[in-house]
């Protein structure tokens, strides 16, 4: 708990089974995360398994997609803040307190992992890849006039339930271009967002998103086409 409000940490998770055990326990160890949500998404190894061993409550979500996942969570959760996290070491629990010291002024809080300083020497986050962000983050910032963004990939945020209300029936996106969507329907409810670094490590296991050139090229170009569609029709669906 955080100032008398409850906290949920959303876990998205497809075969993570050699390190679920150790994210829900170091996001649980900061003293503030009442709740942690696992959602499986059709994982075929034994993340349920280990999963369940844990203090963490575990959904399935048989929608498959990175978007799905995080959306069943987003509606799963009972916190009155949220936090979307990974659970293959790449994030740190001890980064939902920044995360949180944000919130008393901000109604989403999200991280960028850009920041050169916090990228751990074994993360995945090339040049190309941190470039690619930085580019995608910059034309959302200058298409709709938002805080200042480095980094639309960055799945560790925060958000407050009461402000996921109010566009959590129109997210759309299941595939792994979600993010940006979660941004772009914050700016058209002019909820107040801005952009934290926090630490990047490397992942256990090789990213089902950006593990190649080519599913990193494929997720910035969906990317792009979902802000420019949103901006040339607001209420479009994706």
């Amino acid at each position: 708990m955080y100032h008398n409000k409850t906290v949920s940490v959303i876990f998205p998770a497809y075969n993570e089974e050699n390190y679920i055990r150790a994210a829900v326990e170091d996001f649980f160890s900061n003293g503030v995360v009442d709740e942690i949500v696992v959602v499986n998404n059709n994982s075929r190894d034994r993340t349920e398994e280990e999963a369940r061993k844990t203090a963490a409550r575990v959904v399935l979500e048989t929608k498959q997609g990175y978007g799905n996942a995080l959306q069943r969570g987003l509606r799963e959760a009972s916190g009155e803040i949220i936090i979307l996290a990974e659970p293959d070491s790449t994030f740190m629990g001890k980064d939902v307190l920044k995360l949180l010291a944000y919130s008393d002024d901000f109604d989403m809080v999200c991280g960028t992992r850009t920041t050169a300083e916090l990228i751990w020497r074994e993360a995945n986050m090339g040049w190309f890849l941190r470039l690619g962000n930085w580019i995608v983050a910059k034309f959302t910032q200058f298409l709709y006039n938002t805080c200042s963004l480095s980094d639309m990939g960055c799945t560790m945020r925060l958000i407050h339930r009461k402000a996921l209300l109010k566009f959590v029936n129109d997210l759309s996106v299941g595939g792994s271009h979600f993010l940006p969507e979660m941004i772009v329907l914050a700016k058209r409810e002019n909820l107040k967002v801005i952009e934290i670094p926090v630490n990047y490590r490397g992942r256990v296991g090789e990213s089902k998103i950006t593990g190649n050139l080519k599913g990193t090229l494929r997720t910035g170009f969906r990317m792009i086409a979902l802000v420019i569609r949103y901006k040339l029709a607001p209420r479009a669906r994706t």
